[in-house]
């Protein structure tokens, strides 16, 4: 899809843009929701943040706002300088791009990407909202928060990416970047 360095940047925050707003959704409200509102006895998740003063990110209460942000930073400068170079490699390591049906090599590469991101992104979530304070930095504890980072995560991005957040990039991607090729008729 993208032919230049210009548009695999732009293809890639589009895709993280959307990207890291499913995830923060999915993770402060689908995965821990419940427990925020258990905690602080309120009926919503955002009432729940709130009463908590924010989400811990090292030890210290940041508003969603600044997550969205860290994670976007994060998932951005993966997706360029790791994400999209590795998945595309590993893709034709696998298929001829030449030779293979685009849909067909796309989801290798869509596939290989979730492969990459996902573990990388997990273990930086992981590092960011370890649940104790840095004098209690235990390194199991990290690993064990991040494989089940991973097993939460994984799935989720496998689908999103797979059959709704690529699908919708890719459109978008092509109404920005792809002239209207269709000949327009001669009048004689």
């Amino acid at each position: 899809m993208p032919q230049n360095q210009f548009q695999r940047m732009i293809f890639a925050l589009i895709t993280v843009i959307i990207t890291v707003h499913a995830y923060v959704f999915y993770s402060l409200y689908v995965i821990n929701g419940s427990m925020f509102m258990n905690l602080t006895g309120e009926t919503g998740v955002i009432s729940a943040i709130n009463a908590m003063g924010g989400i811990s990110v090292f030890g210290k209460s940041v508003p969603i706002w600044a997550v969205v942000l860290i994670e976007f930073c994060f998932a951005y400068l993966l997706e360029i300088l790791v994400g999209s170079p590795l998945s595309f490699k590993l893709a034709c390591k696998v298929f001829n791009p030449a030779e293979t049906h685009p849909v067909i090599f796309e989801t290798a590469i869509i596939c290989a990407t979730v492969g990459i991101m996902c573990p990388v992104m997990s273990f930086i979530a992981s590092m960011l909202y370890y649940p104790y304070g840095m004098t209690d930095f235990n390194v199991f504890i990290l690993l064990a928060n991040w494989l089940k980072l991973v097993c939460y995560n994984f799935p989720f991005a496998f689908f999103s990416q797979l059959f709704f957040i690529q699908p919708f990039v890719r459109t978008v991607f092509r109404k920005i970047f792809v002239r209207n090729s269709v000949p327009q008729k001669v009048h004689a």
